[in-house]
């Protein structure tokens, strides 16, 4: 995949977590640099940012960290190949204490734009 390309689905995923996390009423914050830091009220976190480098999504949090591969279609986890918004939707569980699913059309959103479609 060119650096282009990744640029743009890293930002598109992103976005959509973003607006994921509005409608579940998480507090975050986006740095310019595309790193998104989500915090909890017991002062932990969650982040979510774009490696270049590896063309990766990396998610780092309590329960560890994980790097996900956009391959056919979906950002898949390198370690066990489930999809990011799984993962981060059991994560934003886990650590806000109440069921938060963010699964749902995050394919149809990375995907639309992309140049893959």
């Amino acid at each position: 995949m060119r650096d282009s390309e990744f640029a743009v689905l890293a930002d598109q995923v992103l976005a959509d977590i973003e607006r994921r996390l509005d409608a579940a009423d998480l507090d975050y914050v986006m740095a310019d640099s595309g790193v998104l830091e989500i915090e909890f009220a017991d002062s932990s976190k969650i982040v979510v940012h774009r490696h270049a480098a590896t063309q990766e999504i990396w998610l780092a949090g309590c329960a560890g960290g994980f790097h996900f591969r956009w391959e056919q279609g979906v950002w898949k986890c390198t370690k066990d190949g489930r999809e990011l918004m799984a993962v981060l939707s059991e994560w934003l569980s886990k650590q806000a204490g109440r069921n938060i699913e963010l699964c749902g059309s995050n394919r149809d959103s990375a995907h639309h734009g992309a140049g893959n479609g």
